[in-house]
């Protein structure tokens, strides 16, 4: 998921306060010769509410150790967020299958309006004022790989002049 992306860096959860949400849990059916087994898969969001955060997907045959695994996946996956005040530093869109994430930065005060699993990743991000419309398939898997495909694509001012070689105050004016 992080292939492919300039500007992403990868953190070691060693030494940070991570929170985990659950973002769903689906039973999963498989029909085999001596009737159906049943299993869960699990995606989970874990973040320090400071820039870090990360998802994964569990399956088992219970909820608790399919739970227990996306929480491992996801630490194993974090990744560090640029935030501006709160908020994003711009606005960006994102997509992953049939999902469609619109990000937008909002004044101070505004809260997160965003729902279901882009409020978690935001969240979890330590977002508090955004404005989100998700678009196309609601199938959680897909919005939060769309919502975090929007926020690795996210660039501060300050990475954007180191990377161009010049003052932070011209990137402003020109």
């Amino acid at each position: 998921m992080m292939q492919g992306y300039k500007n992403v860096e990868r953190v070691k959860p060693s030494g940070l306060d991570l929170v985990d949400r659950l973002v769903g849990v689906q039973r999963v059916t498989k029909v085999t010769k001596g009737g159906r087994a049943f299993g869960f898969s699990a995606i989970v969001v874990v973040g320090d509410s400071n820039g870090v955060v990360g998802h994964g997907l569990g399956k088992s045959k219970d909820v608790a150790s399919a739970i227990a695994k996306a929480i491992e996946d996801a630490k194993k996956n974090l990744v560090r967020i640029p935030i501006l005040d709160a908020t994003l530093p711009h606005e960006q869109k994102g997509k992953f299958g049939g999902a469609k994430v619109f990000l937008k930065p909002a004044s101070h005060g505004t809260g997160v309006i965003a729902g279901g699993a882009v409020r978690h990743v935001l969240e979890s991000v330590g977002i508090h004022d955004v404005l989100s419309k998700s678009q196309g398939s609601s199938n959680p898997h897909n919005v939060v790989k769309a919502t975090f495909n929007a926020l690795l694509q996210l660039r501060s001012a300050a990475g954007i002049a180191k990377q161009r070689g010049i003052s932070l105050e011209k990137v402003f004016n020109g």
